[in-house]
């Protein structure tokens, strides 16, 4: 069998990004998003925003990486990736110049054959239909909407007017709103000019002094309104499925939702099920601005772009979740625990076989940096992480599960402190200047368990690994018995100090599950919810699922207390059933599903 495990196992490539917003500074993270993920002659492919290449595998579940042909727009956003024929199209995002597209009959050898573009796009989806007819659907903005238009099949040149698809409704709308949880509404227009104004105080300018491309750049800023993004479309059954992204990347509650038509350039109509990506909690939240593809079975998944945001709001990786369409032609998506190993085979809202066994454990290691200690690995939260205080082969970090288990899968997540290095290469002058680290890099680290904390064995040994995997997943599906686990030899990109963020251990307990989780969940307003969950002794967590009946529970927040959670991701007017479930190292319980 095999298991994915989300972020998906790829080398991520660090960005020496020279936003203009940032006064000359530069901001170093790695960076992945925006996915296209195809299934071209056996095999599956992913492009992704910043890597340079294409991720390439037989299963969905092991990677690699291959670099694509310089002469290829590689420094442009959102690649946009099709199956027609026996072709492969590709293009990428550029709103300062016309986009060309290029085809070919084979995506790692060549050639590209390059088309000329006419018009310049953000955030390009190239559909074929059934009857031959070709669509394109394009659009990155808080103030303009999701475009659509007919094309050429031969030239793949507009044929008529661009309409207006998908516009923000944030009023009506709750993931579309911003902020963490969805929790802020749009600004007035005074409170946007008050904001440009502060900023150009705190930088010492006049207004008048802002270059004015980046007024508005700016000013959206302070908009708080969503961006709309990200278009992919589907057919299912005759009807059109017009996929978009909103609030922003950046955000906890980055997400897909889904417009549906009898026509691929509308009317569209919401969805029934919306959004229909959506991960705001557990480990790595964000599951917007992707593409839904079916595999050689005929089974759907959806890729999508996942946030860690703290180096540059644009530090992300790509996750992998388990799609499909129910009896009513719901689009639907599996994130109920999806950043946990998940067996690729089976039904779509299976649950893990391999429960978290880390969460909140005992954490020791060789030393720390003042504020990123050991505990940190164990938060199950990307956004933090333990700090060896040097770079030497003698640091390492270690967990204690408190008891025996048996073990079936590790995740190492390595973390970006705030880094300061020279760039090692040309800025090249993009919408967001950058430099994209050519160069191969290694991590490389010792896995080692043990039953008592004296006698050690090596459970993965990559301290010569040839690989940059800042996600690492170990699988021993026959499993293995440890109490303790010990990272050491750990040897992380351009000699830094290393940083885990998740020392994240996945297996089976033989004690008792959860009980049944005490909860009450009330309607705020129209668009957002709380939920209180009495915490109770022997739960490593709660999942909160919610959705339009018992039986359609498709929307799932993960949280590990108890207490209150606000949901601001409700839509105006319909009505939601809520459930809480419960999890520990044994098991999953199920909760009482009632009516909000």
């Amino acid at each position: 069998m095999k298991y994915l495990c989300n972020p998906v196992n790829v080398n991520y490539r660090y960005q020496f990004n020279a936003d203009p917003r940032l006064q000359g500074k530069l901001q170093i993270c790695r960076e992945a998003a925006d996915p296209s993920m195809i299934f071209y002659k056996g095999r599956y492919y992913i492009f992704a925003s910043m890597t340079l290449g294409v991720w390439v595998s037989d299963d969905l579940a092991d990677w690699e990486n291959h670099r694509l042909p310089a002469d290829l727009p590689l420094y442009d956003y959102a690649p946009d990736v099709r199956v027609m024929g026996d072709w492969v199209y590709f293009c990428a995002s550029n709103r300062d110049h016309n986009c060309d597209r290029y085809r070919t009959r084979d995506i790692l050898k060549g050639p590209y054959e390059k088309i000329e573009g006419t018009f310049p796009f953000w955030d390009p989806n190239l559909f074929a239909d059934d009857d031959g007819r070709i669509y394109f659907y394009w659009g990155c903005s808080n103030v303009t909407p999701i475009w659509g238009t007919e094309l050429d099949p031969v030239t793949l040149q507009p044929m008529g007017e661009k309409k207006a698809l998908v516009e923000g409704n944030p009023l009506r709308i709750g993931y579309e709103r911003v902020g963490e949880d969805n929790s802020l509404l749009p600004a007035s227009q005074a409170e946007i000019e008050a904001g440009f104004a502060a900023f150009c105080r705190r930088q010492g300018m006049e207004e008048s002094q802002v270059p004015a491309e980046l007024r508005p750049v700016i000013r959206g800023m302070f908009s708080r309104r969503p961006y709309i993004e990200g278009a992919w479309m589907d057919r299912h059954e005759g009807r059109y499925y017009l996929q978009y992204a909103a609030p922003g990347t950046q955000y906890n509650t980055y997400s897909d939702g889904v417009y549906v038509s009898d026509s691929p350039l509308g009317p569209f109509t919401l969805a029934g099920n919306n959004p229909y990506s959506y991960k705001p909690g557990g480990f790595m939240p964000g599951a917007g601005h992707g593409s839904t593809m079916q595999d050689r079975e005929g089974r759907w998944w959806h890729t999508a772009t996942m946030r860690i945001s703290v180096n540059h709001d644009f530090e992300r990786r790509v996750g992998i979740w388990p799609a499909g369409f129910d009896e009513e032609g719901e689009l639907f998506c599996n994130q109920r625990y999806g950043d946990w190993p998940l067996a690729l085979e089976g039904d779509p809202w299976r649950e893990p076989q391999w429960m978290l066994l880390s969460a909140g454990k005992k954490m020791t290691a060789s030393s720390h940096t003042e504020g990123r200690g050991p505990e940190k690995a164990a938060e199950e939260n990307v956004q933090t992480w333990w700090q060896a205080a040097e770079a030497g082969p003698d640091e390492w970090l270690q967990t204690d599960l408190g008891q025996v288990f048996k073990v079936h899968a590790v995740q190492v997540n390595f973390a970006d402190d705030d880094i300061r290095i020279p760039c090692p290469g040309k800025i090249v002058g993009t919408s967001q200047a950058r430099y994209i680290e050519e160069r191969d890099l290694y991590t490389r680290w010792k896995l080692e368990g043990s039953r008592d904390g004296e006698n050690w064995f090596v459970i993965e040994d990559k301290s010569g690994a040839l690989t940059d995997l800042s996600h690492d997943l170990v699988v021993r599906e026959e499993g293995f018995y440890a109490r303790f686990l010990r990272l050491s030899s750990m040897e992380v990109p351009y000699g830094l100090r290393p940083c885990v963020s998740g020392l994240r251990v996945f297996g089976q307990g033989q004690g008792d599950k959860p009980g049944i989780p005490a909860f009450r969940a009330e309607r705020t307003g129209t668009l957002d919810m709380k939920v209180f969950i009495e915490d109770q002794e022997n739960t490593t967590g709660y999942n909160i699922l919610f959705g339009a009946s018992p039986d359609r529970l498709y929307h799932s927040c993960m949280v590990f207390d108890g207490g209150e959670r606000k949901i601001g991701a409700l839509i105006e007017g319909r009505d939601y059933f809520v459930r809480v479930d419960a999890f520990n190292e044994n098991g999953i319980t199920h909760g009482t599903c009632r009516s909000l």
